[in-house]
């Protein structure tokens, strides 16, 4: 008989956490959803991933789940996490704000998995609060580094030419190639610059047409 009450109790607390499980789901996969529309309302890239959304999501919802396995076990949560260490994304991260949105995503499964509901809706909403103002102020914004091509007449010739100009308008400047081009009649040179903050891109085109007798200036941006 005691064996009969002991199976009973431990399929009813199997039934237990197996309905807290779901619930940390749902809640970790509401919780990701914001976070990834918070993601799209703050990206400033050409084209955002659609793969990379759903993989914060998909991240979020199975890692409330090893969580859960885990929590009582701490062999079993170093053995997963030294596996989880070798996974590598197949496409390459390269902005950092994105790898934030990751670990985002990853806090709030893992706080959904100990069953801190609470406290996930509370982190999801102070930390994607927090991402939209930084994005919205344009916090800590700055110039990036950009390539600055100057096309020159073969007689003026000369490397410091605009280095009066670029040491007005640019916090850096660095001359990156010289190089002949329309038969060796004009001269184009290649600057990498960075542009003071309050810097207008028209305003050092202008003086530099000015110097260069009004022949072609491109000026590209690297970079988001």
């Amino acid at each position: 008989m005691d064996m009969f009450e002991s199976i009973f109790h431990q399929e009813l607390q199997a039934g237990g956490t197996v309905a807290l499980s779901i619930v940390a789901m749902v809640i970790s996969f509401v919780l990701s959803l914001i976070i990834t529309v918070v993601y799209r309302r703050t990206f400033t890239g050409q084209r955002y991933s659609q793969a990379f959304a759903h993989t914060i999501i998909m991240m979020s919802v199975i890692v409330s789940v090893v969580m859960n396995v885990v929590s009582d076990n701490a062999g079993v949560a170093f053995g997963l996490f030294a596996v989880f260490s070798l996974i590598r994304f197949r496409s390459e991260v390269t902005d950092a704000k994105d790898i934030s949105y990751i670990f985002f995503g990853l806090c709030v499964g893992m706080t959904a998995g100990l069953y801190r509901f609470d406290l996930a809706i509370v982190l999801t909403v102070f930390a994607s609060l927090a991402f939209y103002l930084l994005h919205r102020t344009g916090y800590a914004k700055g110039k990036h580094m950009q390539i600055l091509k100057v096309t020159v007449p073969e007689t003026m010739n000369h490397e410091g030419l605009f280095d009066g100009i670029l040491n007005e308008f640019t916090l850096s400047h660095e001359l990156r190639q010289v190089e002949t081009t329309d038969l060796g009649t004009m001269i184009l040179y290649t600057y990498a610059i960075q542009g003071k903050p309050d810097t207008l891109d028209r305003d050092l085109l202008d003086r530099i047409r000015e110097r260069n007798a009004n022949l072609k200036v491109t000026l590209t941006y690297l970079g988001k």
